[in-house]
């Protein structure tokens, strides 16, 4: 009998979230999807690029993230690319991000979706939005890392 492994397959990236943020904190949420959902995710049709997390009700909601219906959906279901998501976290983890965003002004961003175990997951980020000045340093430094890099390789 085999064994089920645990190893997690990326779905998607949010590339612009750690250029746009400062990531403080990441947390693991499970997304409350419909059929038609899961086959277009297992298809790879997810963006998440202009999704954002919101806090309502005590409850993380997923807004402008785009799951792009196959045309094989059912005939039965209108599908919305852009419904509102619900994602699921612990009540002790929501409490300490509900406190972090309303009083400390952070913001949570959709870092990336994975499976898990035949489960859909989304890595959140608790983050704090850069400014212009940090985005240029960041750049700096990744442009000298990489020149680094290419004169270690030339001194060999």
């Amino acid at each position: 009998m085999k064994q089920k492994q645990n190893t997690s397959q990326t779905i998607a990236l949010n590339r612009k979230a750690k250029h746009e943020y400062a990531i403080e904190e990441r947390y693991e949420a499970g997304m409350v999807l419909q059929g038609w959902e899961v086959k277009s995710i297992r298809a790879g049709r997810v963006q998440l690029d202009q999704a954002y997390v919101i806090l309502k009700n005590a409850e993380a909601w997923l807004l402008g993230g785009q799951i792009t219906p196959l045309l094989s959906a059912s005939t039965h279901i209108d599908p919305d690319a852009q419904r509102t998501r619900k994602l699921l976290l612990n009540k002790s983890e929501l409490k300490k991000l509900i406190g972090n965003v309303e009083r400390r002004g952070y913001t949570l961003v959709p870092l990336a979706m994975y499976w898990k175990s035949n489960k859909v997951k989304l890595e959140i980020g608790l983050a704090k939005g850069k400014k212009l000045h940090d985005k240029r340093a960041d750049e700096k430094k990744r442009d000298w890392e990489r020149t680094k890099q290419q004169l270690i390789k030339k001194q060999r």
